[in-house]
């Protein structure tokens, strides 16, 4: 190029220049207030590269994906399964069943957001086959936080009240969470520390007494232990215990109401969470009712007053890197044929790559009424 040629292609430059930063009039602002007081050069005292530089970083700045993207954080599960079933009925009338499938059980999706200091944002969509579909809105809720001022929250939205704690190590959820876990749009606060965290919890549930008007009159408090790693070295204790105000509001009571119910029921639960240098583990649960539900108020009650009750014991091994051993015993009260009387199993579950597992599960259920389940399950899982 001549030097005339480059002297039009610096002017083209220096006007491009020019409208940039007229663009980002209110950060120019701010720089000529710095001017003023002597703690910036004037803009037009820079050389080219340096004002180009410049406005690439303000641009940056102003960019919503380059704003936010240290703020989100995105995290998901995916599990495939093949499953075997085989049910023995105690009436020789009614002919055994055998079932098998193959199932994309779970596909999950979570969203995390640093809004502010003490600010965030919590969203999960959930897809669970034949049950979900097309996708539900699992979860998506407000958190305001104390942080470093006070140890203290305060949640809202749609949430998993803080009712039962469900660990386990099986791919089958325990019989605890099928009548305890309790989804519902809730109000929460609480505090936490290092050793205790305490909270409560108030919603509007979906089973409701009998003439009573639409109230936000159900409650849950919790409070739960952990004892700090450096009083017993490599020994882990989580323990705790909870109250709901009516245990027909949980996701596995409520669809075996009417929705509505002559009095309010109260559910309590309480678990102990052991773990021994993350290789041999022991989970105990008990979730149930505090009183009998009236005759007939519950669709597998049989016309009798019940009281449902679960509880689940696990242990868990692992004898070798990347592999899990786990075997477990858990059973039920007035329940019926919705669950299990009695249940036991094992289950392995090999880390084949980082986030990725193979499990196997074999469950074995009696019922109360003489049935037999056999069930033989095995999962792909993938987390992020």
């Amino acid at each position: 190029m001549s030097n005339e040629e480059l002297m039009q292609e610096l002017e083209a430059m220096k006007k491009r220049v020019q409208q940039l930063e007229e663009q980002l009039q209110p950060t120019a602002a701010a720089d000529v207030k710095q001017q003023e007081t002597g703690r910036a050069a004037p803009a037009e005292s820079e050389g080219l590269p340096e004002r180009i530089r410049r406005i690439e970083e303000q641009l940056k700045e102003k960019t919503l994906p380059g704003k936010w993207a240290e703020r989100v954080t995105l995290s998901g599960l995916i599990e495939a399964e093949a499953g075997y079933g085989k049910v023995n009925y105690s009436d020789p009338a009614v002919a055994d069943e055998d079932v098998s499938d193959i199932i994309l059980s779970t596909v999950e999706l979570g969203i995390d957001v640093d809004i502010a200091k003490h600010v965030s944002g919590h969203v999960l969509f959930l897809w669970e086959e034949d049950a979900t579909e097309p996708v539900d809105m699992d979860e998506g809720y407000i958190t305001l936080d104390g942080e470093d001022v006070v140890p203290l929250y305060l949640k809202a939205g749609k949430m998993y009240v803080p009712f039962g704690y469900y660990e386990t190590h099986f791919i089958s959820d325990p019989l605890t969470l099928e009548i305890g876990e309790t989804r519902e749009s809730a109000v929460s606060a609480g505090f936490t520390n290092d050793l205790f965290e305490l909270s409560v919890a108030v919603f509007n549930g979906d089973v409701d007494k009998i003439g009573d008007d639409n109230h936000v009159d159900t409650f849950v408090g919790s409070v739960a232990y952990t004892l700090p790693e450096e009083i017993i070295p490599d020994f882990g204790l989580v323990a705790g215990a909870a109250y709901i105000s009516n245990i027909a509001d949980s996701d596995g009571l409520e669809g075996e109401t009417s929705g509505q119910i002559e009095d309010y029921v109260g559910g309590l639960g309480a678990f102990v969470s052991l773990a021994f240098r993350e290789r041999i583990f022991l989970e105990c649960e008990y979730l149930g009712a505090l009183e009998h539900f009236e005759a007939g108020e519950l669709s597998f009650d049989g016309g009798l007053a019940a009281k449902p009750q679960a509880w689940n014991i696990e242990f868990a091994l692992v004898p070798i890197a990347d592999v899990t051993v786990a075997v477990k015993y858990e059973g039920s009260k007035d329940l019926a044929a919705f669950q299990p009387e009695k249940q036991y199993g094992a289950a392995i579950t090999y880390n084949l790559f980082a986030n990725t597992a193979l499990s196997l599960e074999y469950l074995r259920g009696e019922f109360d009424n003489g049935d037999r389940r056999d069930l033989l399950t095995t999962q792909l899982a993938i987390a992020f």
